[in-house]
């Protein structure tokens, strides 16, 4: 759920949240019907104002997890948002998966 709670959380106060981390999943990562104008309350809805608030939109998965982050990451590409898309290879929903995802999110943050 952390994953699903932080862009619940944070897409609907982009004012207050320019830096996001998912690190398992996200709220879009399951939605096969994923449309940039309605999905997340419309978060995606205009690339080029939430690629300007948005300093960093980070997408972490364990590679035994599942195609849906990458999907996800895609579909955001394509609708002309930046994500950052991180999967931690031969890893599921684990400690190692995390601490990967840290490792690499953490130095982003004072870029």
């Amino acid at each position: 759920m952390g994953g699903a709670q932080t862009f619940k959380t944070a897409l609907t106060n982009l004012d207050n949240f320019a830096y996001l981390g998912g690190f398992r999943g996200s709220s879009g990562g399951r939605d096969t019907n994923f449309d940039p104008k309605t999905s997340c309350g419309g978060a995606f809805a205009d690339p080029a104002a939430f690629n300007k608030k948005v300093k960093l939109l980070f997408l972490g998965i364990g590679s035994a997890e599942g195609p849906g982050t990458k999907n996800f990451s895609d579909a955001l590409t394509n609708a002309g948002i930046h994500p950052v898309y991180f999967e931690s290879p031969g890893s599921a929903h684990e400690w190692l998966t995390w601490r990967r995802r840290l490792n690499d999110f953490a130095p982003r943050l004072f870029r």
